[in-house]
């Protein structure tokens, strides 16, 4: 019986150092100003230059402006994730989007299309389909370039033809 919970309590502290181990991976700052500070600091893995790398970071905005410029030690492959691109876009250009939905036709709307998938050959007919369906893709009232990019996306997907044109 004495054997047995020992053998229970080795199983035990054991399964606890490896969830430990797996809860703590290596999550330390990565990089920016303060990885290059404090970078040289001995033993990296403890709580006072990780710490301090982190405090530094914090202080200057170093790691996010690291981690978009790709410097500081930061690196980055310049996309933007692409299921947000078309949101990120409908945000900046809302007001002009909006007209030429409406119109049918236009350069941010054109934009908008190939930022959405939609192959060339079928862009007329995303025109088409943003003007027939305007007062319900830009709500009076409850517009948002959110709620237009989801109200687009779900009526792409009733469309017979761009729902199976869009490349993703």
């Amino acid at each position: 019986m004495k054997k047995m919970l020992l053998l229970s309590v080795a199983v035990l502290f054991g399964m606890q150092a490896g969830l430990a181990m797996a809860a703590n991976p290596d999550t330390g700052p990565g990089c920016g100003l303060g990885k290059l500070a404090w970078g040289d600091y001995k033993n990296q893995k403890d709580i006072a230059p990780q710490v301090l790398m982190a405090t530094t970071n914090g202080t200057f905005w170093s790691q996010t402006f690291g981690i978009s410029s790709g410097t500081s030690g930061c690196t980055n492959d310049g996309k933007i994730m692409s299921e947000h691109k078309a949101t990120m876009f409908a945000e900046l250009n809302f007001e002009n989007l909006s007209q030429e939905m409406a119109q049918g036709q236009g350069e941010h709307l054109a934009s908008m299309a190939t930022l959405m998938g939609v192959p060339a050959q079928h862009q007329g007919e995303f025109f088409a389909l943003a003007q027939e369906h305007y007062t319900s893709l830009v709500k009076a009232g409850e517009a948002s370039p959110v709620a237009m990019v989801k109200a687009l996306n779900a009526t792409i997907a009733t469309h017979p033809v761009l729902a199976q044109a869009i490349v993703k």
